[in-house]
């Protein structure tokens, strides 16, 4: 069994920087592409970033490029979400996940393998 539990969230003005983290349990962390998503009230959760398992392929939406970095530390089984430039619009529940590919993790939003809590981010204007 593999589980998720993010933090970092919290409120930020705009332009102000988070950094969330997302610890995973389990020795099988390195078989699994990881990712963010998020989801503001009343929309869909989206796809925010993902990173591969040894970490050399990093994907983002382009509303996040250039904001947002992801990365993974294998020895300590935890994924990053560095949100830098944050904008109002970026205010959501954000949710970390884990796919068995990367190729999954690109895919539909309810193909991932494991999913944790979320923690909220609020951005002020």
């Amino acid at each position: 069994q593999v589980q998720l539990v993010e933090s970092g969230g919290g409120l930020v003005q705009a332009g102000g920087s988070l950094r969330l983290s997302c610890a995973v349990s389990g020795r099988t962390f390195m078989r699994y592409a990881m990712g963010w998503f998020r989801q503001a009230p009343g929309k869909e959760r989206e796809f925010v970033a993902a990173i591969s398992w040894s970490g050399g392929s990093t994907y983002y939406i382009d509303s996040v490029k250039g904001r947002f970095t992801i990365s993974r530390d294998n020895a300590v089984n935890t994924v990053y979400l560095q949100m830098n430039s944050l904008k109002p619009e970026d205010t959501a529940v954000y949710y970390c996940a884990a796919a068995i590919s990367i190729a999954r993790m690109r895919g539909p939003v309810d193909g991932m393998d494991y999913w944790g809590k979320g923690t909220l981010v609020t951005v002020s204007s």
